[in-house]
């Protein structure tokens, strides 16, 4: 990444030669000192590299299609709903899906699915959503409700939020999975594919399961008993993840 520092223009009356003006003081009359200009500050940069921390959702996933870009996440839009409220339930058919924030942490890979209101009305979202992990030969695992994890560093508040999202507006769910084997042997062959639901509602959205921040698919490894250890988050606003 480069990052450039625009330095302000002279000003156009410094670059010409003064001028005598009506009651300038004659040559050789003291004159008060001019303060000096500070330097222009370019601290600026440092805090630009910190936002540079989460673009990692855009990479293209190997032998297949390029995920949805990680783009900045409008939390303004996404708030906590007021109790008593009469926003409707997101449907399926006004959410665009993708996954961002993605590497591996602590033993477990994964990321944030980022569920986006694509229509014109608000609507509101809480719970666990229906995540169905798929591998390339079409091996399907539906996602254990996780109540914490350790990517994300998310854990399950009581009560559950409820997510009001503006037109525009995103919530999360963070989805994980150990990538490390139980025991000496190895992992299965990983999942390629999620399909995607809303809490309440079916898994029919296809996203891609490739982790560009982890360099790999999401892990298929099981716990030493042979169960999956994939498993999802209940719905969250951006700034109860790390982010």
């Amino acid at each position: 990444m480069r990052f450039s520092v625009v330095h302000d223009p002279v000003p156009p009356a410094a670059a010409r030669a003064a001028r005598p003006s009506p009651g300038t003081p004659p040559p050789g009359t003291p004159s008060p000192a001019t303060p000096a200009r500070p330097p222009a500050l370019a601290a600026c940069g440092l805090a630009a590299c910190a936002l540079a921390l989460a673009a990692c959702g855009s990479v293209t996933a190997p032998g297949g299609t390029a995920g949805t870009p990680s783009s900045p996440a409008r939390t303004s839009a996404a708030t906590a709903a007021p109790s008593g409220g009469t926003t409707a339930a997101c449907a399926p058919s006004q959410l665009v899906v993708g996954m961002t924030h993605t590497g591996a942490l602590g033993g477990q890979a994964g990321g944030y699915l980022r569920f986006t209101n694509d229509g014109a009305a608000a609507c509101q979202m809480n719970g666990w959503p229906a995540v169905v992990a798929m591998t390339a030969s079409g091996q399907a695992t539906t996602l254990k409700h996780a109540q914490s994890t350790m990517y994300g560093a998310w854990q399950a508040p009581a009560p559950l939020p409820v997510v009001r999202l503006a037109p525009g507006g995103s919530a999360y769910a963070v989805v994980v999975a150990d990538d490390q084997p139980a025991g000496n042997g190895a992992c299965p062959a990983p999942y390629v594919r999620l399909r995607v639901g809303p809490p309440g509602r079916p898994a029919g959205q296809v996203v891609s399961a490739w982790l560009p921040g982890a360099g790999s698919y999401l892990p298929a490894c099981t716990s030493a008993t042979g169960a999956p250890t994939g498993e999802v988050s209940a719905i969250t606003p951006l700034a109860g993840l790390p982010h």
